[in-house]
Formats: structure tokens, C-alpha cells, sequence
């Protein structure tokens, strides 16, 4: 039996959950937050025109998309596309109507565009 599990995501269970603040527009629900060397597991929740400044990937990010299209400057992505981002990759995040995400990340992004400003 899992530690965990959220049901009927992918179908929308992921609405009543709770959300708190991840950065302006992008909420987060932590499944499994980070605890010491443990990856961390998260659902972000994307206002229509809301996104994630250029970061790098400090190890291994998992993306599943639930609900609406994610970008980043590779393309965009709809429900049921997974992505893959190695360490040491970067890009930035948008959606431009919203979206939901299930998010694994080995290690915490670095971001990089608020250190240049």
C-alpha cells in the first residue's frame, strides 16, 4: 500500500484539494514536500497567464500535465503529455489559460532570472 495516494486525479480530484502560495498566479500542493536528500512531489496550479521565471534543474524534474497546456520555449504541452527536464537544463514556465501539473522534482530549482535583476 502506498504512503501516499490521491485519487481520480487525472479525472479532476486534484479541485478540492488545497493551495497555498508557490509564486504569483502558481499555487502548490505538496504531496511529498522535501525532506533532507528526499525528492519532492507537488501539484501547481497555473492562473491563465501566470508562470515560472528561466530556472535551472538541479536533478531530474517529472511533469504530467492534468488539466489545460503548460509551455516552456520548447512547445506546449496538454493534458496527458509528460516532460522531462534533466539536471542542469533550463527554461522558463508559462500557461497561457491556466493549467494543473503534477511536478517530481529530485533537487529544488535554481532560479535564475530574479539573481540577474
Amino acid at each position: 500500500m502506498p504512503e501516499t495516494m490521491l485519487a481520480g486525479l487525472a479525472a479532476g480530484g486534484w479541485r478540492t484539494l488545497g493551495f497555498d502560495t508557490f509564486r504569483t498566479g502558481v499555487m502548490i500542493h505538496w504531496v511529498q514536500p522535501f525532506e533532507g536528500d528526499q525528492p519532492g512531489v507537488a501539484l501547481l496550479r497555473y492562473d491563465a497567464g501566470a508562470g515560472v521565471p528561466r530556472h535551472r534543474h538541479m536533478g531530474l524534474e517529472t511533469i504530467i500535465v492534468l488539466d489545460g497546456t503548460q509551455s516552456d520555449e520548447a512547445g506546449d504541452y496538454g493534458p496527458g503529455s509528460v516532460v522531462i527536464n534533466k539536471a542542469g537544463t533550463e527554461h522558463s514556465v508559462w500557461s497561457e489559460g491556466g493549467c494543473v501539473v503534477l511536478i517530481h522534482w529530485d533537487r529544488p530549482v535554481k532560479i535564475l532570472q530574479e539573481e540577474e535583476e
